[in-house]
C-alpha cells in the first residue's frame, strides 16, 4: 500500500545564483516542472526574488491547479555591501566581489534551514554554491546542480581544471597566441591562452571554479538548460565517459513561451513598434547581458562597425555604460535619428519576442548561454564577442561545432572588473555582421543551419521530444527514489 508520502506531489527546491542569468532560466524551469505537476519551491533574497516574482506569477496564473511555485524569501547577509545590492551586478570592486563571497557562503545556513524544515524531493542548487553538495547528504536530500550553460562549456572547464597544471598556464603568461588543447573530449577544443581564465591573475576565481567542480561531480546529477539534439556528442560524453547523470530538460525558456508583447513597458513595446516597420531579416540585434562593461574605445568601434555594416540596427545599451558624448562617431548620431536605420535602447528589452520578430536577421552577443539558446530557438544567427567566463567555450560550440555564427576575433579574457586592452576594429565587426546576413553562399549556409536547430528546439520541448522525455524521467526516478527511502 502507498504512504501518504508516496501520494505527495514531488517537491522540488531551485536554489539559483544571485545573478539574473542564473535567476531567470531557473524560474522558467520551475514553470516547466509545475506544468508537470512538481511542487516548486525557489529560495531566494529579497531583491532577486522581485526579479523573477513577475515571471512566477504569471507562471502560477497559467497553471490552473497544479501545484503553485512559491518563493522563499531569506535576508542577504549583512556583509558591508552597499543597501539593496543583493546580485553580481551591483559588484564594481575587488572588495565587493570579496563580500559577495562572503554573503555566498553564509547563505548556507537558510539552504541548510529550509532543507530540515520543507524536506524536499530534491534540491537544484547552483555549482557557484559549492558548499550545497555536502549540505544537501547532510540532509538526505539529493542534490542537483545547474549553472546554466552549455553542456560543451562544461565539458570544456571540466577539462580544463582537472588536465592542465595552474603552472603550465602562468608558464605561458608572455604569449596569449599559444595553444592550451583540452584533452578528452569529443571534439578538438583548443584555445588561445589569452582566452583562458589566468590562475594567476584570477587567483580566487580559479580556486572557487575548482572548488565548484569537484562539489558538481560529487552531486546526484546535473541538469542542464539544453537538447539532446543541440549536443549530442556531449550527452554520451557525459553520461559514458564522465559517468555522471544529466537530466536536459530545455530550452526552458519555452515554458513562458505564452508571455505576449501585452503588459510590456511602453519603452518596450516602442522597440517593438520600431521592428515592426523594417523588411524581413533586416536588422541586426546588438545586445551583451548585464554584467558586460566596455572601454570608450570599444563601444566607438562598435558603432563605426554598424555604420560600416550598412545595416539596420537595434542596440541595447547598458544606462551604466559611458556618455554617448564620448564615443558617438560623426555621422552616428543621424543613424538614430527617428527617421534612421538604427534605435538605441537603453531600458530593459524583451529580448525573446525581439530575437522572434520577424525583422531580426542576426544577434551581436557576448555568447552568454541565456541569450545563445534563446537565439537557437528563435532561428537567429550570431555574430559572437566573447568576454570572459563560459563566452569563449560557447562561441567555440557556436562557430565551429554548430556552425551558426560567426567571431569579430575577440582574443582576450577579462570580466568587468579588469582591464581590458584589446579593441576589436570596426572593421571586424561589419566582416561578422555580413557573415551571417549577406548573400554570400557562408552566409546561406549559416541561416539554413540556424532555422534547422530552430525546429529542433521546439521539438525537443514538445510531447514526446527529448527535454520532455527527460522531464518525466528526472520526475520518476525521484519519486522512485522517494518511495525506496519510505520502505
Amino acid at each position: 500500500m502507498a504512504s501518504n508520502d508516496d501520494q505527495k506531489p514531488l517537491h522540488l527546491l531551485f536554489f539559483p545564483f544571485i545573478a539574473p542569468g542564473h535567476l531567470i532560466p531557473v524560474a522558467d524551469m520551475a514553470a516547466l516542472f509545475a506544468s508537470r505537476g512538481v511542487k516548486c519551491s525557489i529560495l531566494a533574497t529579497p531583491a532577486n526574488a522581485a526579479v523573477i516574482r513577475p515571471a512566477v506569477d504569471r507562471a502560477n496564473a497559467a497553471l490552473r491547479g497544479a501545484p503553485a511555485i512559491d518563493i522563499s524569501t531569506v535576508p542577504f547577509p549583512d556583509v558591508g555591501l552597499p543597501p539593496g545590492v543583493e546580485s553580481a551586478v551591483g559588484v564594481n570592486t575587488d572588495a565587493e566581489r570579496d563580500m559577495m563571497l562572503e554573503a555566498v557562503n553564509q547563505l548556507r545556513e537558510p539552504f541548510a534551514r529550509f532543507l530540515a524544515d520543507r524536506r524536499p524531493d530534491a534540491a537544484v542548487a547552483d555549482s557557484f554554491y559549492p558548499w550545497a553538495a555536502d549540505t544537501a547528504a547532510e540532509h538526505g536530500v539529493p542534490r542537483l546542480c545547474f549553472l546554466g550553460t552549455s553542456m560543451f562549456a562544461r565539458a570544456c572547464h571540466d577539462s580544463l581544471l582537472r588536465n592542465i597544471p595552474p603552472e603550465d598556464l602562468i608558464a605561458a603568461d608572455d604569449d596569449p597566441n599559444a595553444i592550451v588543447s583540452l584533452p578528452g573530449l569529443p571534439h578538438r577544443v583548443e584555445q588561445r591562452r589569452g582566452q583562458v581564465m589566468d590562475p594567476k591573475r584570477n587567483a580566487p576565481e580559479w580556486s572557487f571554479d575548482k572548488l565548484a567542480n569537484d562539489a558538481d561531480r560529487r552531486s546526484y546529477g546535473e541538469v542542464f538548460n539544453s537538447f539532446a539534439d543541440l549536443e549530442p556528442a556531449y550527452v554520451e560524453y557525459y553520461r559514458t565517459v564522465l559517468g555522471r547523470r544529466v537530466w536536459l530538460v530545455g530550452p526552458v525558456a519555452h515554458a513562458s513561451e505564452g508571455s505576449s508583447a501585452s503588459g510590456l513597458a511602453p519603452e518596450a513595446e516602442r522597440c517593438l513598434r520600431w521592428l515592426d516597420g523594417k523588411p524581413d531579416g533586416s536588422v541586426v540585434y546588438v545586445s551583451f547581458g548585464t554584467l558586460a562593461r566596455f572601454t570608450v574605445a570599444e563601444l566607438r568601434e562598435l558603432a563605426r562597425g554598424l555604420q560600416r555594416s550598412g545595416r539596420n540596427f537595434l542596440w541595447v545599451i547598458d544606462g551604466g555604460d559611458t556618455d554617448a558624448s564620448e564615443w558617438m562617431p560623426e555621422g552616428f548620431e543621424e543613424l538614430v535619428a527617428p527617421e534612421g536605420r538604427g534605435l538605441i535602447f537603453r531600458e530593459w528589452a524583451p529580448q525573446r519576442l525581439i530575437l522572434n520578430h520577424y525583422a531580426v536577421g542576426g544577434f551581436l552577443t557576448h555568447c552568454g548561454w541565456n541569450s545563445v539558446l534563446e537565439a537557437v530557438s528563435a532561428g537567429v544567427p550570431l555574430v559572437t564577442w566573447p568576454r570572459y567566463s563560459d563566452q569563449f567555450y560557447n562561441e567555440k560550440l557556436i562557430v565551429e561545432v554548430l556552425k551558426v555564427g560567426v567571431g569579430v576575433g575577440s582574443a582576450f579574457f577579462a570580466s568587468k572588473l579588469e582591464v581590458r586592452g584589446e579593441v576589436i576594429s570596426s572593421e571586424k565587426f561589419a566582416e561578422g555582421i555580413d557573415g551571417v546576413m549577406g548573400d554570400g553562399e557562408e552566409a546561406e549556409a549559416i541561416r539554413k543551419k540556424a532555422l534547422e536547430l530552430r525546429e529542433k528546439a521546439r521539438s525537443a520541448t514538445k510531447k514526446g521530444g527529448s527535454s520532455y522525455e527527460d522531464v518525466g524521467r528526472l520526475i520518476n526516478e525521484l519519486m522512485a527514489r522517494r518511495s525506496n527511502v519510505n520502505t
